[in-house]
């Protein structure tokens, strides 16, 4: 298991996958991070859908133009939810929760890209939410915040160089 600092420095996004499948003990290790994230007054009111349906992920890489394409390629997706009328926080809640899986599958050796969704489109003014909406048959209460695909990498990234880190965007006290 890896210190949480080393975590920080490898994890990367990965666009491209093997064909190799993730186990059910790494998917439910994945949801396990999700649902046990720091949540606005723990309501906890996000929903999540796994998705490892090849036609599936194949219509949801066409929801928007631009950046999820590499997600017809994942062995499995995970779509992020959330219940605006019961949870104002909703945004934060499932981003939190989508930045804890993206760790687990650092740590467990998978490599996971963040697709975002809410307000993204199709260039003929088509809502990106509203075509994952269609494919997975989400009710409409439920807002669609992003898609997280996860595989295993074709190649592994170097980690971030930390002499590139903006500590000029650090302000104490005041701006």
């Amino acid at each position: 298991m890896a210190y949480f600092s080393e975590l920080l420095k490898l994890r990367r996004s990965y666009r491209r996958f093997s064909d190799e499948e993730i186990s059910g003990d790494d998917v439910q290790l994945l949801l396990r991070a999700a649902l046990m994230s720091p949540s606005s007054m723990n309501r906890q009111s996000w929903h999540f859908v796994v998705v490892d349906d090849k036609m599936a992920l194949e219509k949801l890489s066409d929801a928007k133009d631009h950046g999820a394409t590499f997600l017809r390629d994942a062995p499995m997706a995970i779509v992020i939810l959330g219940e605006p009328l019961e949870n104002d926080c909703w945004v934060e809640d499932g981003s939190i929760a989508a930045t804890s899986m993206l760790f687990q599958a650092e740590e467990l050796g998978l490599g996971a890209c963040w697709i975002q969704i809410r307000n993204r489109g199709l260039s003929d003014g088509t809502m990106a939410e509203d075509v994952v909406r269609g494919i997975l048959d989400i009710p409409e209460e439920m807002r669609v915040l992003s898609i997280i695909a996860f595989g295993h990498p074709l190649e592994r990234l170097p980690e971030h160089d930390e002499e590139q880190l903006k500590w000029e965007n650090v302000h104490i006290g005041t701006f």
